[in-house]
């Protein structure tokens, strides 16, 4: 009998947790989150999962985006050649060394470079003997001049001693101008004007000479190495010198996109190396052709390079603003559902109420989405959270 007590007692116990379990189960479902065709309602301790947020205006650009890399300045960069052909007895500069015009690259033992200091040297004695003869030709005519004056010399030997003298005066003039063309041919030649000074004063000829740096900048490369024999025909150059204060940047642009690009416009770069980084310019070259493989067209803008963050060849992201920034209403990136072309949020009908909108999109800027049609600025709209509530919806 105490058995069948116990039993009916522990009965009775059962059904009572049963039936508090079943009265919670239903509050809580009471008090969660309810859902129609195109609305959740959330309960208040759900609010703090959720950012809502208040549609604002933003002016977006209009931009086309491209790819493309970073570029030499071509207008300040240089290829050294050689004007004289001979064997490299010194090779002096280095890929990456930082080289000032007039800086010696390497040396060069040549016989092409005895010819033209021997002409300097003959056209500095031509011009050393002219001046001597113009020297003593206006000697003779001032001391015939004053006989003729004083009455001790005939007209005539006046007339000979000025005809001298003018003859001596052409010929100086024929010898600076052949001595200044011989100096030229030696700069010409790489001879620096320290050079052709020593070899005016002592006339000691050298086969050796040195090939200096044109232009300020750095060695970007070097094709030349000690023994090599060189040729002044050759096209090959055997150093690459550019001022990388300045890069430029190629983009290549779609055909379909290439009629709404002009000089002049804001294009913004972005490398790998510097992710933090926007560089902007303007567009300052549009290509006359397209590329027959990519169907692209290069566009070139040049952009300072304070610390030398951009290399040549670098990949590089491009945008360029093609209109006039339009002002229209924007919500934050994860505000809007995508689903294949479809696009939606969820706008704040009630404080725990909010309704599936769909929307038409444009592009994203600063972290926002430009809407195009479907909201109005003032409006409030979930942010983050936005995917929780549109999965409670679909469940």
């Amino acid at each position: 009998m105490a058995v069948s007590i116990a039993v009916r007692s522990s009965l009775h116990g059962l059904r009572a947790v049963l039936f508090f379990a079943a009265l919670h189960i239903s509050v809580a479902a009471a008090e969660g989150t309810t859902k129609g065709a195109d609305f959740v309602r959330v309960v208040p301790d759900q609010l703090h999962q959720l950012e809502v947020v208040k549609v604002e205006s933003h002016a977006f650009l209009d931009q086309r985006s491209a790819i493309g890399q970073i570029a030499f300045n071509e207008d300040a960069s240089t290829p050294v050649l050689t004007p004289f052909s001979g064997r490299v007895t010194r090779v002096i500069a280095k890929v990456g060394d930082q080289v000032r015009r007039g800086d010696p690259l390497l040396e060069i033992d040549s016989p092409e470079q005895v010819p033209p200091q021997n002409e300097f040297i003959a056209a500095q004695g031509a011009r050393n003997k002219a001046i001597s003869q113009l020297n003593l030709a206006q000697i003779v005519e001032k001391r015939t001049r004053d006989l003729y004056e004083g009455k001790a010399a005939p007209f005539k030997d006046l007339q000979q001693a000025e005809a001298q003298l003018a003859a001596a005066r052409n010929d100086m003039r024929s010898t600076e101008t052949a001595f200044e063309a011989a100096r030229i041919r030696l700069r010409i030649l790489g001879r620096s004007d320290e050079e052709i000074s020593e070899l005016e004063q002592k006339g000691t000829i050298s086969r050796v000479t040195r090939i200096t740096a044109p232009i300020d900048g750095t060695v970007i490369s070097r094709k030349v190495g000690p023994g090599q024999h060189v040729k002044s025909d050759s096209a090959e150059a055997l150093y690459v010198i550019a001022d990388v204060s300045t890069m430029w940047l190629k983009a290549q642009i779609f055909e379909q996109d290439i009629a709404f690009v002009r000089i002049g416009q804001e294009i913004e770069a972005k490398v790998a190396a510097a992710p933090n980084r926007t560089f902007t310019t303007r567009i300052a070259n549009i290509g006359s052709a397209s590329d027959l493989t990519t169907r692209r067209v290069m566009v070139r803008s040049e952009i300072d390079n304070p610390g030398g963050v951009l290399k040549s060849e670098m990949f590089a992201t491009f945008k360029i603003g093609i209109a006039e920034p339009s002002v229209t209403p924007a919500v934050p990136v994860d505000a809007v559902i995508r689903e294949g072309d479809l696009a939606t949020v969820w706008v704040e009908a009630e404080p725990t109420l909010f309704k599936r909108r769909v929307v038409e999109i444009g592009v994203q800027q600063n972290g926002l989405t430009q809407i195009r049609r479907g909201l109005a600025a003032g409006e409030r709209v979930i942010s983050r959270g936005a995917i929780f509530v549109d999965n409670e919806w679909r469940q």
